[in-house]
């Protein structure tokens, strides 16, 4: 039996937590996969798995290999990937992720056009508010708003994203609009609890920043919901460009004073550091970098 077949369902279960679910990630039969990783620890001499009626545990054994072999399986891939891609074009799967309204209103979007001219490549876009364990969740690439201090990831910045202090022309009219950062103290603003300070709002460019303590009645952990609240005239919204849409165009929220913006956010494609980068990522990022200035999300 090939290795790697083997090394293929030892990290599928051991990552999916059973054989069952590392059978549906493999697409093969619950069978096949416990015949594979059985084989494996024959070739080796040793118990990888501690099986239990519902789930599988780690051996030590099974922690030592499993820190290593998804990362010699990407390498094999990519290597057989380019050499396949030079003559063939690109093909094969991408597992991303993304934060939920940046993917919903950016990274779909960017992938669908990105498929288009790479027929052969399949995408697994996974969207969550939490950061991702690339090497656990076996993520080839992560879109990432803000600065990643972890030394594993290697990262390069598509763009700088822009933050709008908003309001709907109803609620301007009602209350007026606030001239400083100091005067929205006085008025109602939607707090966006996936900030990490959700009523401490940065303003201003970057080495001129001032914090303001804001209040208000709504808070929600969405920019798009925080977004709709401010265009239903229920308060002022810090919110990212991207989770706008055509909202500014239309009318129905007007952009504060541009003394009330945030300070500039990097958005950056992440992946694991000492990782070869497989020519379909490398395409990938490259596209990214280049469709992101013109999709009107920055």
């Amino acid at each position: 039996m090939d290795i790697t077949d083997e090394l293929r369902a030892f990290v599928a279960t051991a990552q999916a937590g059973s054989f069952t679910a590392g059978a549906v990630q493999l697409g093969v039969s619950n069978r096949l996969t416990s015949k594979y990783v059985a084989e494996l620890e024959a070739r080796l001499g040793v118990r990888l798995l501690q099986r239990t009626t519902r789930r599988v545990g780690l051996t030590p054994a099974g922690e030592d290999l499993l820190a290593r072999a998804p990362s010699v399986l990407d390498d094999l891939d990519a290597l057989l990937a380019d050499v396949s891609e030079g003559s063939t074009g690109l093909t094969g799967t991408i597992r991303l992720s993304a934060p939920v309204t940046f993917g919903e209103a950016y990274v779909g979007g960017m992938l669908g056009r990105f498929g288009e001219r790479n027929p052969g490549l399949s995408f697994d876009l996974r969207l969550s508010d939490s950061y991702s364990d690339l090497a656990r969740d076996g993520i080839d690439l992560a879109f990432r708003v803000g600065v990643s201090d972890m030394l594993s990831l290697k990262s390069r910045k598509l763009g700088m994203l822009t933050t709008l202090a908003v309001a709907s022309p109803d609620y301007i009219a009602a209350h007026g609009a606030p001239d400083s950062p100091e005067a929205l103290s006085e008025h109602a603003c939607i707090l966006d609890t996936n900030r990490k300070h959700p009523r401490r709002w940065v303003l201003g460019s970057e080495g001129q920043e001032r914090v303001v303590e804001v209040n208000g009645r709504f808070q929600v952990n969405s920019a798009r919901a925080a977004a709709a609240l401010a265009t239903a005239g229920l308060g002022i919204a810090l919110v990212p460009r991207f989770a706008l849409g055509d909202a500014l165009e239309t009318g129905r929220l007007v952009p504060l004073p541009d003394g009330l913006r945030a300070p500039h956010i990097p958005i950056s494609a992440v992946y694991l550091e000492g990782r070869t980068l497989p020519r379909k990522l490398r395409a990938l990022i490259d596209f990214a970098a280049e469709d992101i200035r013109t999709a009107n999300v920055i």
